[in-house]
């Protein structure tokens, strides 16, 4: 009989954390799995589960909200703890800081296997003085913890690398086996949230010198508001610069597929990430990609620089000139690498994402039945 998975997490708007955790839960529900999402609140703008999924509120009620914080955050684990207590789940897998807290804490002398996720980069992130306390207490109860690069495994404690693996983002399908365009565009794209970290303002201070040698080029970056803020910064910058004629900010996209499968290139500029949906996104296209190598080594972990993409050091405005440059007078390196990156899909294809996570996960529960039985 197929396991029953409870996947928790704070809701499921567009994020990178959120879009795993959707593709994974909708594939084992495809796979005859069992799946239970287990969120705090409900976004305005969510990926969308597959009906045999089934969505369960765990976050504050109506009453709940004028309560005091400390007794918010007990309650929030309280309502988790109720809920794993009536669904019964074969094994709880926690995505994102806040989440794998409470998730460990609410199976806290429970009878079930704990899978922990690290979607971010640790460093900056698990620092502050909740983290200190709540990371050596909590998380050497987890059963096991998915990390998505060697960075963030480096920053824990060695138990916990131990009981680890790392296992890439599934890409979507939609971005897997598009066929190369017969000619490129002269646009360089970016897709991604309009949020702080990834450094949009460099963008556009670097494309505004790599259009007064290429001025026949454009960029077009694709992505939704944060709110932070970055949206407004960056069509500030671009009326400064007097580039709205040349620099575009295109808005979110549900058919990224097509918007830049003929682009002439990608670039990517974050300051740090975990493991970059789009940037794989843009690997599976084909494109051919400059891009910041951000720590916690996401980058890294799916691209060789000079094989597959160009990686540059991060906040190097003149080095991301440099990149763009190079990939557009260099057609022949452009398509070598565009044509290598899209090699990642066989490394992170749905399928091969799914059959790392389900092992992973059955290994898991195997060890934790055994235990029970006193094998």
């Amino acid at each position: 009989m197929a396991r029953r998975i409870a996947f928790h997490l704070n809701c499921l708007e567009q994020g990178g954390a959120e879009r795993v955790v959707t593709n994974l839960a909708n594939r084992f529900a495809a796979e005859g799995y069992e799946v239970l999402v287990a969120t705090e609140w409900y976004g305005e703008d969510e990926f969308a589960l597959d009906e045999r999924v089934r969505r369960v509120h765990v976050g504050l009620r109506e009453d709940d909200e004028k309560k005091p914080h400390p007794v918010q955050v007990l309650l929030r684990v309280k309502y988790l703890r109720d809920f794993l207590k009536t669904e019964k789940p074969d094994i709880l897998i926690p995505f994102a800081r806040k989440a794998l807290y409470r998730g460990l804490l609410a199976a806290y002398f429970m009878k079930l296997p704990v899978l922990i996720s690290i979607r971010t980069d640790p460093a900056g992130h698990y620092e502050e003085l909740a983290d200190k306390l709540q990371i050596p207490l909590l998380f050497p109860r987890a059963d096991g913890c998915v990390f998505q690069t060697e960075g963030a495994k480096a920053f824990f404690a060695p138990r916990l690398q131990e009981n680890s693996r790392i296992i890439l983002n599934p890409i979507h399908e939609k971005y897997i086996g598009v066929p190369a365009p017969e000619k490129r565009t002269k646009t360089v794209v970016q897709s991604g949230r309009l949020v702080d970290f990834k450094n949009q303002p460099m963008l556009v201070r670097a494309f505004a010198k790599v259009h007064a040698r290429h001025p026949d080029y454009d960029l077009k970056i694709y992505g939704g508001d944060s709110h932070d803020g970055t949206k407004e910064i960056l069509e500030n910058l671009i009326g400064e610069l007097g580039a709205g004629d040349y620099i575009h900010l295109m808005g979110a996209s549900d058919q990224l597929e097509k918007d830049l499968v003929d682009a002439a290139l990608f670039a990517f500029t974050s300051d740090w990430e975990g493991l970059p949906n789009a940037l794989m996104e843009a690997m599976a296209l084909g494109l051919p990609i400059v891009a910041t190598d951000c720590p916690c080594g996401g980058p890294r972990t799916i691209m060789t620089d000079g094989v597959d993409g160009l990686l540059i050091p991060i906040k190097d405005e003149q080095a991301l000139v440099d990149g763009i440059n190079r990939l557009i007078e260099d057609p022949a390196l452009a398509n070598r690498l565009g044509c290598a990156a899209r090699e990642i899909a066989g490394r992170a294809n749905g399928q091969a994402v799914f059959e790392q996570w389900r092992d992973y996960i059955e290994e898991l529960c195997e060890k934790y039945e055994s235990r029970k039985k006193g094998r």
